[in-house]
């Protein structure tokens, strides 16, 4: 299956950064597997964002539904758009 590189861009919202913990990061990662996704790398930011994922995807429409059930799961509101490489 063909897969598309896509960038997430999180910032979590009020009162959840204390709710960071491994056990999180593994549910977002068993989500994004769940969806035919691929967790390819995560940074933690400074700044206007917190985090930045690099995931593979099978298509637009699973990296917009696991956007939307990341932030419903962790508290973190993503931007997600598809990364064109150069």
């Amino acid at each position: 299956m063909d897969m598309a590189t896509y960038v997430m861009l999180g910032k979590y919202t009020p009162g959840v950064v204390g709710e960071i913990s491994a056990k999180r990061t593994k549910r977002a990662t068993a989500a994004i597997r769940d969806a035919g996704g691929e967790l390819k790398d995560v940074y933690a930011l400074l700044g206007e964002t917190d985090l930045l994922l690099i995931v593979d995807f099978p298509g637009t429409e699973a990296a917009m539904k696991t956007s939307a059930a990341l932030s419903k799961l962790l508290g973190v509101s993503f931007i997600t758009a598809p990364a064109v490489s150069g």
